[in-house]
């Protein structure tokens, strides 16, 4: 069923574009061409020309001799009534036979006649006929058919042919083995004959997608006759044809119509059966080319017991100007039992660009992705099986338009935003968000000036930002009519930051500055107490009060940086010479106000009544908790921030192939940055975590690996405390350093990832020097010739190199809470393809968690072989939760990248999907 079901969709669709392929077509003549076999009875005129033709120049014409000038023939307009001259060249020779008019050209010949092209190696011309005929030759060194004729009418593309006869008054023509191309379609093979300017005879030609010459054509209809004609097409038998085997199906005849345009028209669909949803008639649609910028498709997919999908993809295009696609997705699935209330779920993707020169200054771009949660889970068909898709967390939209000022400092940015947690089920929206900013400015300084002053390196800056935003809206919420009202956040954020810095004593980078911030919101946070349901019970009640309030905080910053120096030298004699150190200490004071004081009002305090048996309850809270951009933090800051980067690289010998002699330089460490502060404002507690990161590269450049982590530099005890009958520990940080019990401070956390990424060059080895007389200014004529030979005939050898790539990634966690601690995350991704030939791919990715000894379950394989014009792919998940596998076999063409094969086994068929 699913074969005649492909041989007719191949009818369908490859025949409706025969006309077009047979007035306009383009041939890429490759090296491995074939010489037609000529019918002794059939084609016994043109053998006897052919004969003549042989006879004639072995007489009159020898074998023609290197460097014989080129000569040129021009056939006057005869009585006959010709409207132009007949004009002929060729590179080789040409002889004429004035007792027969005919005029016979030899290598790289060309004949035009008004708008008639040909070139071909041989090209006779017979006056007295109004006759042209051409073909190629037999090359005696690779015994391979060149110099094929190439014709060409008009402006249509040139048509690639074994030999052809051309009557240059009547204008008919007739091509054996013709080859030609038209919007991804291929004709080659049999004979065609140009009628008149609108009709093309065809008898056992192969249409197809292969862009290979007959008989290398994988597949194809083979048309034994044909009439195309421009505004449609008579087609009589016709049957498929697979690596030249022909089936035993074939159509009797074909009537189709041909616009000259892109057409509408169904989409078919395939057939099958879900073990869920049951069978099934998959993507049966409607295609809708509105106009040459916009086109609609709408597909479908009905299930059996009662589950149905709805997609609808626009298109649109003005070129140099826009582009993008809208999809609207929407499904109805029952995996449940029969009976149960089937889940709605929808999808809306939307893609924009704008070209960068439409409109210098402004920009706009859009990637939307919104939907319910369930939506690729449930709708996997309308997701195309990708297990990317059905295993993300979260979906994320943007709509940008920007605005930059010529010779200005200004620029803006309007954004919408959308943020969905798919497992929590709940949404972000940003109504919009805008930006608005001006760039760095000296305000003070001359620029005629050559040696600035101090007060002209003082730099203002300028930022606005303003937002209107829902937050943590469940789905089911989303669209009531009190979510705006009620839960709408706004606010805008003014930031003006003032910048000083210079060099001191030469070694000394001096920084200083002050950071000025504030927020304007219209609605604020209170919160207070209430009885809760049960006795004793105290329920915490958040209110939003409307209103504009203003909140506001500075800080400032001074601070040094330099550069350390030290050189460990080495004896001579050895490889390695020198280790460098490059030592960068920062330190830098830093003061901000305690905008928590109540004098500030930016924070208040929550009583609880206290009655019996109602307990006392009270909270200190910032009335901007929850808002935009949040509110000034609390407690006075005045301390010093340290901060010390390392980078430690070595100085090596030169190889002894390196004719350069210059010394190389390996790094070992590429950065190692120590950070804290100490908070003299504080009255405990005074130091902060230490922190520390780094990075480098191992095994010669191959491997890349980064760490960071957090040292807490004091004593920490754990207590255990008995509540409800059940012992809890708990943890409690006093006011005394580790290293004043001897201690270093302890690692809280830590995280490692090394990642590197081989391929089949890593490891290749080293070029040897070619002896003398193989490269290309020393090598000998006999070689430059086989040399020329092999790079003009790619197929006559075979490359036995087998590319591969390896991506390696590894992660590491441990966190240290003094009650619990322990390793997070322990995991090794694999992932890369190997070429097994030059048609072979396998490609494979995977996730083996150390910690729980187990491959993950998205461990996936795909096959992939090049079938030239078909593409086979195989797709494969073995086990887990997502296991399934995908089969299938499609044409490369764009025209028919819905004609395919295909079999599957879905995750929702398994046992444990529910």
């Amino acid at each position: 069923m699913k074969l005649v079901r492909l041989f007719f969709l191949l009818a369908l669709v490859l025949i409706v574009n025969i006309m077009a392929s047979a007035k306009h077509g383009y041939h890429s003549v490759t090296v491995r061409d074939t010489i037609i076999k000529l019918d002794s009875i059939r084609d016994r005129r043109l053998l006897k020309l052919d004969k003549k033709d042989k006879s004639n120049r072995n007489k009159n014409n020898p074998a023609p001799k290197a460097g014989q000038l080129t000569t040129k023939q021009d056939t006057t307009p005869s009585a006959g009534g010709l409207k132009s001259i007949v004009k002929s060249v060729a590179e080789d020779s040409t002889f004429v036979d004035n007792e027969h008019k005919i005029t016979h050209l030899y290598g790289k010949a060309r004949v035009t006649y008004e708008d008639f092209e040909l070139d071909a190696d041989y090209i006779r011309v017979n006056e007295k006929t109004h006759l042209i005929f051409a073909r190629g030759s037999i090359d005696p060194k690779s015994k391979r058919y060149i110099g094929r004729p190439l014709s060409k009418s008009k402006e249509e593309k040139p048509i690639a042919s074994d030999s052809l006869i051309f009557d240059y008054k009547t204008k008919k023509v007739k091509i054996w083995n013709p080859a030609s191309e038209q919007d991804g379609n291929f004709i080659s093979g049999g004979q065609a004959k140009r009628l008149n300017e609108d009709e093309v005879a065809y008898r056992n030609v192969i249409f197809s997608t292969c862009n290979l010459p007959y008989p290398d054509t994988h597949f194809g209809i083979v048309i034994t006759k044909g009439i195309g004609q421009k505004k449609r097409i008579i087609s009589g038998p016709a049957y498929l044809e697979i690596a030249g085997v022909p089936l035993p199906i074939g159509l009797p005849f074909g009537f189709f119509p041909k616009p000259d345009s892109r057409t509408s028209g169904v989409i078919l669909p395939s057939f099958g059966e879900d073990q869920k949803l049951g069978f099934f008639l998959r993507n049966i649609g409607y295609y809708m080319a509105i106009n040459d910028n916009i086109d609609v498709t709408t597909m479908a997919t009905i299930y059996s017991r009662g589950s149905y999908e709805i997609n609808t993809n626009a298109r649109y295009l003005k070129r140099y100007k826009y582009g993008g696609s809208l999809t609207l997705a929407y499904g109805s699935h029952n995996y449940g039992l029969p009976g149960d209330p089937a889940a709605k779920d929808f999808n809306i993707t939307w893609t924009h660009s704008q070209d960068p020169n439409a409109n210098p200054g402004t920009t706009f771009s859009a990637s939307v992705n919104a939907g319910t949660s369930t939506f690729y889970s449930n709708s996997v068909n309308q997701s195309n099986f990708n297990l990317q898709s059905l295993t993300q967390n979260s979906l994320r939209s943007s709509i940008n338009y920007g605005k930059t000022w010529a010779n200005s400092p200004f620029n803006l940015n309007i954004s919408l935003g959308h943020s969905q947690d798919l497992a929590q089920k709940t949404v972000n929206l940003e109504l919009p968000t805008l930006s608005f900013n001006m760039a760095t400015l000296s305000p003070f300084k001359n620029p005629e000036s050559i040696n600035p002053k101090w007060y002209e390196k003082i730099t203002v800056g300028y930022s606005l930002q303003a937002t209107n935003r829902l937050n943590n809206i469940p789905e089911s919420e989303l669209f009531k009519s009190t979510t705006l009202s009620k839960r709408l956040q706004n606010g805008m954020q003014h930031t003006i930051p003032v910048a000083f810095n210079t060099t001191l004593a030469k070694f000394f980078q001096f920084n200083t500055g002050v950071n000025y911030t504030e927020r304007w919101y219209l609605q604020s946070t209170r919160i207070r107490y209430d009885r809760g349901t049960t006795a004793g019970q105290v329920t915490q009640v958040r209110d939003t009060i409307p209103g504009f309030n203003r909140a506001y905080d500075y800080m400032i910053n001074a601070g040094f940086s330099t550069k350390l120096y030290g050189v460990l030298q080495f004896k001579k004699g050895g490889n390695l010479k020198a280790i460098r150190h490059i030592s960068t200490p920062s330190i830098g004071f830093s003061y901000r106000p305690d905008f928590g004081d109540p004098s500030y009002g930016f924070y208040r305090t929550a009583v609880s009544s206290a009655t019996v048996p109602y307990p006392y309850y009270a909270t200190r809270y910032s009335i901007f908790d929850g808002l935009p951009y949040g509110g000034p933090s609390s407690g006075k800051q005045a301390g010093i921030n340290f901060s010390l980067d390392n980078t430690i690289e070595a100085k090596v010998k030169a190889k002894s192939t390196d004719t350069s002699g210059v010394d190389r330089k390996i790094p070992i460490l590429q950065g190692l940055t120590f950070s804290t502060f100490y908070n003299f404002a504080a009255d405990s507690l005074k130091l902060q975590p230490i922190a520390f990161n780094g990075h480098t590269s191992i095994f010669n450049q191959k491997v890349n690996l980064s760490f960071n982590g957090s040292l807490d530099p004091y004593v920490t005890v754990v207590r255990d405390s008995i509540t409800s009958a059940q012992i809890f520990r708990y943890k409690r940080q006093i006011n005394r350093y580790t290293w004043q019990d001897g201690k270093f401070p302890t690692l809280t956390n830590f995280s490692v990832s090394m990642s590197s990424s081989l391929n089949s060059s890593s490891f290749s080895p080293k070029k040897t020097q070619l002896p003398p007389g193989t490269s290309l200014q020393t090598m000998s004529p006999d070689q430059a010739q086989r040399l020329a030979l092999m790079n003009g005939d790619p197929s006559a050898y075979i490359d036995f190199n087998v590319p591969w790539n390896l991506s390696l990634n590894y992660s590491f966690a441990y966190f240290n809470g003094y009650t619990n601690k322990g390793v997070t995350s322990n995991t090794l991704m694999i992932s890369g393809d190997v070429s097994l030939t030059q048609k072979w791919k396998i490609q494979y990715n995977t996730t083996y968690d150390l910690k729980a000894m187990k491959l993950s379950d998205a461990t996936s394989f795909a096959i992939y072989r090049d079938l030239h014009c078909w593409d086979l792919s195989i797709n494969w998940l073995p086990f887990g939760f997502y296991k399934s596998y995908n089969v299938t076999l499609k044409v490369k063409s764009t025209i028919l990248q819905d004609l395919k094969l295909s079999k599957r086994s879905d995750y929702t068929n398994n046992p444990g999907f529910n």
